[in-house]
Formats: C-alpha cells, structure tokens, sequence
C-alpha cells in the first residue's frame, strides 16, 4: 500500500514512523530542518514502547514528487485541514483514502466539504508525542492507540485491510464500533484539558490538583458533553468520569499540544475545540457559559497568533 504521511510531527512522525518500518511505500510530508535530517538521518522515534530509526521511502516538501497515495492520513492541526486537502487533491485519484487523526470533533466533516466524501474516513489518536529535535519523535508517556472506520461505521473490506497494514506495523489500532461515539469522547476529554492549560500555562499535575481549577475543567466537560446529546452522539453516561480517570492517569508534567501552542504565540487549536462546543452550543440551544469564557479569554492571543504582522509557520504542522 502506498501511504502518505501530511504532516510528520509528534503523530505523524510516529505512525510514519512505524509503517516504514514495513514493506509498504511511505511518503512522510515535511519541512525544513525537520525534513533535513529525516532526509539524512532518517526519522528516528524515542517512545516508550521501543526506540527505533524508519527511512521512508520518500521525505518531502513537495507535493508533485509523491507517488498517487492509496492513503492519505492527516497528522496536521484541524485548521490546516481545509487548505491542506485543496493542496493535495490534485495528487490523488478516485481510489486514495483519506483518514484524519488530529484532535477535533469535525476534522470528518472539513474533509468532507473538500473532499469526495465517499473516500473520506473518521478515526483519532491516543498519544502523548512531539517533535523533541529535528528529525526526532518523542513519546514519552502513554503507548499510543488509533482508532478509525468509515463514516458509515459498517466494516467494510477497505478499513479492514487499513487495519491489517497498521498491525502489520506494530500499531495498537482498532475499529470501533461507532466511530463519532469515540471521537467525541477523545473530544471530550482534550477540550476539557487543553485551554485551560493555555490559561493556567502550568501541567496537568498542578491543574487537577488544584480544586477551583478541576472544578472548571468538570463545568467545561458537562458542556461537552450536553452539547454532544443535542447533537445525537450518544456518549455513555460514564464519558466525563472515564476523561478524568484520564486525567487522572496523566504524568504530572504533561502538558496538551494546544496548550503549548498557546505558551509560544502559535495558532492553536483553540477555535476547534472550546470555539467550536460555543457555536454548536448555540446552534442547538445548549448553554456553554464556561466554554465561552475560556474561549474568549484566550481569543485575542489567538487572533495575535494568526495576525499576518506576526511570524510564524507554514500551513504543515511538522
């Protein structure tokens, strides 16, 4: 199968990493020094479940030079989801697939817009990893897990044979049953950690245990998770207690890609996931007071963040 990577950070560096490690053809997308020494050193992976090096069959910044993917699987930030779908359709054809598994509870319906829906999948990821040096992926806390299917959530013979590649390559993925369910779970659950971390610019340790702020963070999730029943995703009664066991579970020291995002001025996140629950909340007549707060609060940084006038990178999150 050939597969390509859009976007080799902390995930995409990851799941590249582990599938070149196979016999299938993978094409990881990056930049600059990062791409540099994948290119040279080929991408090397500090995780807790094994250190290892992977040389892709191809590294690059330039789209024209890949082979037309069988997959596409989208490690970027949600925003970027829109241009960097116009940016690669041109390079794939009526039988590549495409599966999104960056944070969000929309990244599905984004590709939609954009994309023949028909070969859109859904699916995310569970993990803790970043890019700890050019052309070095770290995962340092919780072994990583995948989760996807298509829209539909039937099993059909084209995710099942996705499945069988991501096994293949040692990767602990599955289908679950209802794939929104489980997306607005993971939803749930980073939401409710990741802006408020942007807020409080400390880790999870020193968040949920300070009483006012773990408070803040249920107020936030039972927002959420309101917003997801008017919605008709039928999260289990137990969603918000299974995110704080979660939290719970969290090395103290842990901090959300979004909110470190927010700590160095870059474009975050943050109108995919409080931004969001705010305008669903409205559109389906569901209050999110305290979502909106903590999204207006953190608003103007972010308009800062993406102001032309202020340097920062392209539309690859690498």
């Amino acid at each position: 199968m050939k597969i390509l990577i859009y976007g080799t950070g902390g995930v995409g560096g990851f799941i590249g990493g582990k599938l070149a490690l196979t016999q299938h053809q993978i094409t990881l997308i990056a930049r600059d020094a990062h791409l540099k020494a994948i290119q040279e050193h080929g991408l090397q992976v500090q995780s807790i479940t094994g250190n290892f090096t992977a040389h892709p069959h191809l590294a690059t910044d330039d789209l024209s030079k890949i082979d037309t993917p069988d997959l596409v699987i989208f490690a970027i930030k949600s925003w970027q989801l829109e241009q960097a779908s116009k940016d690669i359709l041109q390079y794939t054809n009526d039988n590549t697939l495409f599966l999104p598994l960056q944070n969000g509870a929309d990244n599905t319906e984004k590709l939609n817009k954009a994309l023949p829906k028909n070969q859109v999948l859904s699916g995310l990821c569970r993990m803790i990893s970043f890019i700890k040096s050019p052309g070095v992926i770290s995962n340092p806390d919780i072994p990583p897990s995948f989760l996807f299917g298509e829209q539909d959530n039937t099993r059909s013979p084209r995710i099942e044979a996705i499945l069988a590649v991501f096994k293949e390559a040692g990767l602990n993925a599955k289908i679950p049953e209802n794939i929104q369910v489980a997306i607005w779970q993971k939803f749930l659950f980073i939401t409710t950690v990741s802006a408020i971390g942007g807020l409080t610019r400390v880790p999870i340790g020193i968040i949920r245990d300070t009483p006012y702020i773990k408070d803040l963070m249920l107020k936030t999730a039972q927002e959420v998770y309101a917003v997801a029943h008017a919605k008709g995703i039928a999260l289990p009664e137990n969603t918000i207690d299974k995110a704080f066991a979660a939290i719970a579970r969290q090395a103290p020291e842990t901090t959300a890609s979004t909110q470190r995002d927010l700590m160095e001025g870059k474009p975050s996140e943050l109108e995919n996931f409080n931004g969001f629950i705010v305008k669903e909340g409205k559109r389906v007549g569901i209050p999110t007071p305290v979502n909106e707060m903590i999204y207006q609060l953190l608003l103007p940084q972010e308009n800062i963040a993406r102001s032309p006038l202020t340097p920062k990178g392209g539309t690859i999150a690498v």
